[in-house]
């Protein structure tokens, strides 16, 4: 009769498998305020958050109730006086709209579109690059090397995000891998579905590991047979 596979269990939403949201502090993002008017805040604490790499930097701005939260700038200390807005200072921790900010500056937490808070360059370490600007278009050099083309009005945070260096460091034992990915939505470790019995998973079974049919299914194969390459466009090694 066989059991439910791992990816049918997944689905079924239970606390197991569910993201452990209650464990995030807040999003970090570019807060909506008026256009035309600069803020100013001062860093309270910077804080850890399960799941982010990067330290969370906890702001009171001037005139505000509540705290806003950001992406730490390498550097960033509490007691840090920072700035938001059209006419605030060219310096690290410091957002301003792309338009504003010189040719060749790092940048990072880079709005896709004016007012989403921030989507592009937010993972530890990181810096994008502002390669040249214009009335219609600002062009930014990604981490990965591609350029990408952005509004002018765009917000970005000057300087590098912190915590640069922490993939360098070995995880030495299994344990450190487990308690790393506890506070994320990623569950590990995860066994092959070729070293399962056949009852277990698709490729389970048979006399040695291997999946004995493609591993290419269907995007709208049903649970318990969506696993392996699903929807491909290609399989196997480039040649060229």
């Amino acid at each position: 009769m066989g059991r439910k596979i791992l990816v049918q269990r997944k689905g079924r939403g239970t606390t197991q498998w569910r993201s452990p949201s209650h464990k995030k502090i807040a999003p970090a993002r570019h807060p909506k305020w008026a256009p035309g008017k600069t803020y100013v805040g001062t860093i309270i604490d910077l804080l850890h958050e399960a799941g982010r790499g990067a330290p969370l930097a906890e702001i009171r701005y001037e005139g505000e109730t509540k705290p806003y939260y950001m992406v730490a700038p390498e550097g960033a200390y509490v007691g840090q006086v920072v700035e938001s807005g059209e006419e605030a200072r060219l310096a690290n921790g410091n957002t301003l709209m792309l338009e504003y900010i010189p040719e060749g500056t790092p940048v990072y937490n880079i709005e896709g579109s004016p007012g989403d808070g921030g989507k592009y360059v937010k993972s530890s370490g990181l810096t994008a690059t502002i390669v040249s600007i214009d009335k219609t278009k600002a062009m930014v050099r990604l981490p990965s090397g591609s350029q990408k083309a952005f509004s002018p009005r765009c917000r970005a945070t000057v300087g590098i995000v912190a915590g640069g260096g922490r993939s360098e460091k070995p995880f030495l034992k299994a344990g450190a891998v487990w308690h790393h990915t506890r506070g994320t939505a990623r569950k590990w470790p995860v066994v092959r579905g070729a070293a399962m019995n056949a009852a277990s998973h698709p490729h389970g079974g048979g006399s040695h590991q291997s999946p004995g049919r493609p591993s290419t299914v269907s995007r709208h194969a049903p649970p318990g047979r969506k696993v392996g390459n699903i929807a491909a466009r290609r399989t196997g090694r480039k040649t060229k």
